[in-house]
């Protein structure tokens, strides 16, 4: 069986983890600390982060790309009659998802206001080009699941996460982001591709006193900018 080396709130292993669940592939799944990683971990891991995902003849992959690249080819792939166009679309836009998944962590450990803006604003960018691309839903192409959604997964539910525990809205001004963030949280792909103590880690990281949101001053922001008032890895 697969086996997934994994930290608990890493974007990157959930990525993996997503598309493991949305093909229905066996797996189990071990949690390492990234403070004091085991050295058997270090062993098998080049760049010494998670995720690892170990085959089902025992070879030990690194990268999310190079694992979901595997993932693809070895297993039933998630389209068929995938015109090679699209499948390069499809990786550039999963590619730039993955590509903000760190700038949406350090943007929720911001200490301060002016951090939280400046960071979250860079980030939005992100989130107007997926915008524009999004069409009539529910997911990225219409009906059904595919990479896109899965990259794209981490980022719409760790936005998911910060609104329902704070004031602050990643999505503001994305009604059709929000719409397809809606739809994939619907699916259950979010819970079934973390721990079920997820919720609770997360939150004690990203909304810990030595945050900006974590102090509950964010809401006192301007609601019109923030609030949305109408509603470590690789």
């Amino acid at each position: 069986m697969i086996k997934v080396i994994s930290f608990k709130i890493c974007p990157f292993v959930q990525r993996v983890t997503a598309l493991l669940e949305t093909k229905k592939i066996p797996y189990k799944i071990e949690f390492i600390s990234l403070k004091d990683k085991p050295q058997w971990f270090l062993d098998i891991s080049p760049n010494g982060q998670v995720p690892v995902l170990i085959t089902e003849s025992g070879v030990a992959l690194f990268e999310s790309d190079a694992i979901i690249e595997y993932l693809e080819e070895a297993y039933s792939p998630l389209e068929n009659n995938v015109s090679f166009e699209h499948k390069a679309l499809d990786r550039a836009w999963s590619y730039l998802a993955a590509k903000n998944y760190l700038s949406q962590c350090s943007t929720m450990r911001s200490p301060s206001k002016e951090m939280l803006d400046e960071r979250s604003n860079n980030l939005s960018k992100a989130f107007d080009k997926i915008e524009q691309a999004l069409d009539q839903g529910p997911f990225f192409k219409g009906e059904t699941l595919s990479n896109v959604d899965i990259a794209w997964l981490p980022l719409l539910h760790r936005s998911a996460m910060i609104q329902k525990h704070t004031c602050f809205d990643f999505l503001d001004r994305h009604p059709k982001v929000k719409a397809w963030q809606k739809a994939l949280l619907e699916s259950d792909l979010p819970t079934r591709s973390v721990p079920d103590d997820f919720e609770q880690v997360f939150t004690d990281f990203y909304l810990s006193d030595q945050t900006y949101l974590g102090s509950g001053n964010n809401c006192e922001m301007d609601s019109s900018t923030q609030c949305g008032g109408s509603n470590c890895c690789n």
